[in-house]
């Protein structure tokens, strides 16, 4: 079975004391937005968070796997070395951003199609409308012992780099699979400018 992924162990460090996965859209937390998004799938969801379970009030009612990502502090690589670990059993994984607060299940949905349309592709990628690679990202089980090499804070980049023109770009709407909001200033330019 294909299981979500959500990455949600990072630590807002420039957010100023603040998580950002804790301010509201749409009236509910970003990160409960996010869970109940990637829920509405039907499909198993796993939100990968720091050891410290950061977060975990917002999803406490919530019917999904809570993943305490130890190796997080490394960066996002730690974190998808560790998770992917922990969904081996996985046939797929479909990564997705905490901090995408643009993103809806259409979207997800459109990336969980074109693996459907284009099975001998090893990953599946959403973009930005203009086609600027962006995420969601579903991966093939072929590839998970490749995350078991990540180091650093690049996240799963080499291993997209390595899969050349196994790679299929999912355009979705905007530039929500890319739109991330990392400061107090980039929310409030985001409010003003949505309205949300």
């Amino acid at each position: 079975m294909i299981h979500i992924l959500i990455l949600a162990a990072g630590k807002s460090s420039r957010m100023h004391g603040q998580n950002k996965l804790a301010e509201p859209v749409d009236g509910v937390p970003l990160l409960r937005k996010q869970a109940l998004m990637a829920m509405a799938l039907g499909l198993p969801v796993t939100v990968a968070l720091p050891p410290d379970l950061t977060g975990v009030e917002m999803l406490d009612d919530l019917d999904l796997d809570i993943f305490s990502a130890a190796c997080s502090l490394e960066g996002m690589s730690g974190t998808l070395r560790s998770a992917m670990a922990h969904l081996a059993d996985a046939r797929a994984v479909l990564v997705v951003l905490g901090d995408l607060p643009e993103l809806e299940a259409s979207d997800l949905q459109a990336v969980l199609d074109a693996r459907t349309a284009n099975p001998r592709s090893l990953i599946w990628r959403g973009t930005t409308e203009d086609g600027t690679p962006g995420h969601p990202i579903l991966f093939d089980r072929a590839l998970f012992p490749e995350f078991a090499k990540l180091k650093g804070d690049g996240g799963g980049h080499e291993i997209v780099e390595a899969a050349g023109e196994r790679v299929q770009l999912v355009p979705l709407p905007g530039t929500r699979a890319r739109r991330d909001l990392d400061t107090p200033e980039d929310w409030a330019a985001w409010r003003a400018e949505t309205g949300r």
